[in-house]
């Protein structure tokens, strides 16, 4: 059995990041460093290791994703976490919400929205409880409010009012204590309690005793001493047999339990549950829930709709910071645009900080105030949103390029006058052309580099050279593309004579007979090189649609048609979770050695390792990683390679950017913009539609030069590609005139209606 990875965090510990225990919206730690490795891994290296005399710190084994770098949030600014697939991002947010990083107080509330819950032994999914009510698991997630929150209805002795409220554990703890008519019930649930206090603060004690020094130091490694002899008296009181408490220990204690329950009552009261309750039904209601599945249970939702429910748990908090890792995952486009409104409002409204990573570009645009690049192990920051950080990266880029051009003319002539100066002096021994000569050289490896300073001033040599450690000055570097590694697709099989590449004819269709019509007189007609993208909220059908297209499932009524040479290259909405079950079926199986057992001999390792690297896996990864080893993003590209590799003339990819980052969404979009065969696209990323069906080289987004759109096809080819937006709605399959624009309006007049609920 192997066991979960490690995070081990560290920073430049300084005495004012726990000062004192209150919370923060503001991050501001420096030499963030950041390594995740095996557990099992490290014991074993550490106990075939030799332990080095006067060797006191040893450098972390494993992997190391952040290396001294500057982690600075600001206080209720929203911001967007930039970077390729495996270079930390999640790593980073899981050991911000788990405050491993220790310049994060303990106190400050994060919440966090993972990529995927994780199911587990007691009952769990992520924050939720799988035994509650969809209502119930989201007003119980705050863990700030209540370490576990739940309803239940508790009667309380000494009003004798039955009431049906929201308890903390604690509280329902102690009420029951004093509904029975054993004494010693209060004094049991007392000491429980006091025990888990305790437990917390000597945890408390340990972090603070182990993060200062000097003065405050020597004050906490005395708090920890008492925590520790609190801890010990705690744990005695707690073992010690009921028949050996005296009465006058039951009497203090009973006090303490009612004292501890009033507390607590008069907490919740505070909690204004009212509009907590009314905050819940709305989040709930914007994500597509049912106002009747409130109370249905957790565990009868699928993995997609849990995913919602977790997201709904983390938005119904109040936390300093907010942390949301891919969260438009699951949700259909009203979804997106609803939590796009969401979150706008929630920056007029709220101090909470928001850091989100998000493969989706106009959400992240629409969101996020400012913007943070992880690259290089390092973080750099820009304020404006991801439009504008992309157009100043490209004028940087032009700015930088011409510069560097220039400062390379000019050296390579001063190096040649240097070189004739010298040969001029040495011929007629003249002194002074070598002195000049010399002079000149040392402006050349001393004074040429960067013409202006970080802060946009001009270079001065005594301000921007001061210190002994600086000889020249920086060198000028040009900011290279953070996008993916590239993507290919390969040509189209030739089909030999021409016809319709799939055709639709009055295709219904209902998974019971004579029930509802998930599909409604369906026609459709796709040839070779045309672009179909179909839109459409969940459930409306999508999914059957271009399964009856792809001969999986028959149609209820209607005609079905394909070419008789057609190859179709289906990329499923559940193709990257089919690979992980596979990998985890066979541990050892790698990318290579699974397409070389599907192509049946028909390609050679060479060729099956240039049609791997053409999707973006090369090297080791391909022959010595195994697939239940590799990455969401890398699964995708093997899952493309899987369906490419006969060259097929029609690709259907439903919700292929769902393991992506933006910066291979983009790659992916240039690849298929350039595919000469037809593509049928269902997908909610709008970016992604309006590139690949549409052709249209957004303003905004910059895609790769070779980016075929309109304008391109238009000037190459006499009859340009056809191009359909269709919307699936109540089993119609309606075209859309304006393309994406038109079904983006539809939906937000109805977020709109939603928000003001």
């Amino acid at each position: 059995m192997t066991s979960a990875p490690t995070i081990l965090a560290t920073c430049k510990q300084t005495r004012f990041h726990l000062l004192d225990g209150n919370p923060s919206t503001e991050i501001d730690v420096e030499g963030l460093c950041i390594t995740i490795a095996s557990a099992a891994a490290d014991s074993t290296d550490e106990a075939s290791k030799p332990k080095i005399k006067g060797k006191s710190k040893a450098k972390a084994s494993g992997k190391e994703l952040i290396s001294d770098a500057h982690l600075r949030l600001k206080g209720g600014v929203h911001y967007g976490l930039l970077g390729r697939n495996g270079t930390g991002k999640s790593t980073l947010l899981r050991a911000m919400a788990d405050k491993l990083i220790p310049g994060i107080p303990h106190v400050t509330r994060v919440a966090i929205l993972q990529q995927t819950g994780v199911e587990d032994e007691s009952g769990g999914y992520g924050s939720l409880r799988l035994d509650r009510t969809i209502l119930d698991a989201v007003l119980s997630s705050d863990e700030t409010r209540n370490e576990t929150v739940r309803t239940a209805e508790c009667e309380n002795t000494y009003t004798s009012i039955h009431i049906e409220t929201l308890v903390t554990d604690e509280e329902l703890v102690l009420s029951k204590s004093f509904d029975t008519e054993d004494p010693l019930e209060p004094v049991k649930a007392i000491r429980k309690i006091q025990y888990q206090q305790a437990e917390l603060n000597l945890f408390l004690a340990h972090k603070n005793a182990d993060l200062k020094s000097g003065a405050r130091g020597f004050q906490a490694r005395k708090d920890l001493k008492t925590a520790e002899a609190n801890m010990e008296s705690v744990s005695e009181r707690l073992s010690q047999d009921p028949e050996n408490i005296d009465a006058d220990a039951v009497q203090v204690d009973t006090q303490a339990a009612a004292e501890t329950l009033q507390t607590l009552q008069s907490q919740i009261e505070d909690m204004n549950l009212a509009d907590m309750d009314k905050e819940a039904r709305r989040i709930l209601l914007g994500l597509g829930f049912k106002e009747e599945t409130f109370e249905k249970k957790v565990s009868t939702l699928s993995g997609g709709w849990r995913m919602r429910c977790l997201l709904a748990s983390v938005l119904v908090q109040s936390p300093d910071i907010m942390i949301l890792d891919e969260p438009t995952n699951y949700l259909d486009l009203l979804g997106v645009i609803w939590l796009e409104n969401y979150l706008q409002q929630l920056r007029e409204t709220s101090e909470t900080t928001i850091l989100l990573v998000s493969h989706d570009r106009d959400f992240i645009n629409a969101v996020c105030e400012e913007i943070v690049i992880l690259r290089d192990q390092k973080f750099t920051y820009f304020r404006g949103n991801l439009a504008a950080y992309e157009q100043d990266f490209e004028e940087q880029k032009l700015y930088r390029g011409r510069m560097k051009e220039a400062h390379e003319r000019q050296k390579a002539q001063m190096e040649a006058s240097i070189r004739e100066t010298v040969k001029a002096g040495k011929k007629t021994n003249d002194d002074n052309k070598l002195r000049q000569a010399k002079s000149r050289q040392k402006k050349v490896d001393d004074r040429m580099g960067l013409q202006v300073s970080a802060n946009g001033h001009r270079f001065k040599l005594n301000r921007d050279m001061a210190g002994y450690f600086l000889t020249s000055r920086a060198e000028i570097e040009v900011p290279q593309d953070e996008r993916g590694a590239s993507m290919a697709l390969p040509d189209v099989t030739d089909l030999r004579f021409p016809g319709p590449l799939v055709s639709l004819e009055g295709i219904n269709f209902s998974y019971q007979k004579n029930g509802r019509l998930i599909l409604d007189d369906v026609h459709l007609v796709v040839h070779i090189g045309d672009r179909v993208g179909i839109m459409g909220l969940n459930g409306s059908g999508k999914t059957t649609l271009v399964r009856i297209l792809n001969g999986q499932i028959p149609p209820s009524k209607g005609k079905v048609s394909t070419h008789p040479r057609l190859k179709v290259g289906y990329y499923g909405q559940h193709s990257v979770e089919e690979l992980q079950e596979r990998g985890r079926s066979e541990p050892h199986l790698t990318a290579l050695g699974l397409l070389t057992a599907e192509t049946q001999g028909h390609l050679d390792e060479g060729a099956i390792r240039g049609l791997l690297s053409s999707m973006g896996l090369a090297g080791r990864i391909v022959s010595d990683v195994p697939v239940a080893k590799l990455s969401g993003g890398q699964l995708v590209r093997l899952a493309l390679a899987r369906i490419v590799w006969t060259s097929p003339q029609l690709l259907v990819l439903d919700e292929i950017t769902t393991h992506l980052d933006f910066h291979t969404v983009t790659a992916l979009a240039t690849a298929l913009s350039s595919f000469n065969g037809a593509i049928i696209l269902v997908s909610h990323d709008r970016f992604l539609v309006r590139s690949v069906v549409e052709g249209k080289r957004d303003t905004e987004h910059k895609l790769d030069e070779d980016f075929e759109g309109v304008e391109e096809e238009e000037s190459t080819e006499s009859t340009p590609r056809r191009r359909s937006v269709y919307v699936l709605k109540a089993g119609k399959l309606n075209e859309q005139s304006n393309g994406v624009e038109q079904f983006e309006k539809s939906l937000v007049k109805r977020v709109q209606k939603l928000l003001k609920q």
